[in-house]
Order: C-alpha cells, then structure tokens, then sequence
C-alpha cells in the first residue's frame, strides 16, 4: 500500500508544470507520515498477575528462550518460600527464595530462572508456596503456567 501511494506521489510531482510540490501532495505525505507513526507505536504490554492468601501481584516474563523473570510480593513467615517447576509429571527444578520483609508486612521478591522442557508438548508450571513449620507441607501454592 505504501509503495503505490509513494509512486503515486512521484507521478504528482512529475506532472506538475512547476517541477515543485503540489500542497495537496505535501499534505498527502504529511498525513502518511502520521499514519505510519501511529501504527508504528507499540501497545502497552502488561502481564498477568497473580495471587491468593501470601502471594499477590506476582508475574513472570518470558525473557530468553528458557529464562523467565518472577516478580511479586509474599506475606511469608521468615520472609522465605520456596517454588518447584513441573511438567505435568516431574519437577524439573526447584528452589528458594526470600522477600524484603517478613510476615506481617509485604514483601518484594525478584528472581530469574532457567528451565528447559524434557518434552516438546508438555506444559510448564511454576508453583510458588510456603513451607509448614510444623509438618513440612506445601501451604498456599499459586501454580502459574510458563507459556
């Protein structure tokens, strides 16, 4: 589309007896330019968010090929829990990490992990949860999808 209306310009000025540009081809330009930059102009990405009891306003972005950054905010005893990634049928990885501040506060958490699929069809699952003090169980899991 560009290309006919970019010759079609050229066919304009061309056929003009004063060898200038004509104001109406100056404005069609004008108004092309601004198209394109409009269309040009990327849409705000936001990604999805996350929570429940201890985690909220978690999200995980793709960074690079099997890397993926998680961001959020846990209300963790101790400030620590821990998440495992699996596929449907093992865990593939697992892990630890802390907040800034301990429960009863807030606090922010950022890490980045790196796990490749064993097979090409199944689906990755990041599970963020805090461990029991008293039986060493899984308490308030937030499964998130790696897409």
């Amino acid at each position: 589309m560009k290309q006919i209306i970019f010759l079609l310009i050229i066919l304009i000025t061309a056929c003009n007896e004063g060898g200038g540009i004509a104001e109406e081809t100056q404005e069609l330009i004008t108004t092309i330019d601004t198209v394109d930059l409009e269309k040009a102009a990327p849409p705000s990405t936001t990604l999805k968010q996350y929570s429940n009891q201890r985690f909220r306003n978690v999200t995980v972005e793709k960074v690079d090929g099997d890397k993926f950054l998680v961001k959020g905010e846990g209300q963790i005893f101790e400030a620590n829990f821990n998440w495992v990634v699996e596929d449907g049928h093992n865990e593939l990885k697992k892990g630890y990490e802390m907040t800034d501040a301990g429960a009863p506060a807030w606090g922010k958490f950022e890490f980045t992990l790196d796990v490749e699929k064993q097979r090409e069809n199944s689906t990755l699952t990041l599970i963020l949860f805090e461990i029991s003090a008293k039986d060493g169980s899984r308490q308030h899991e937030l499964p998130i999808a790696l897409l």
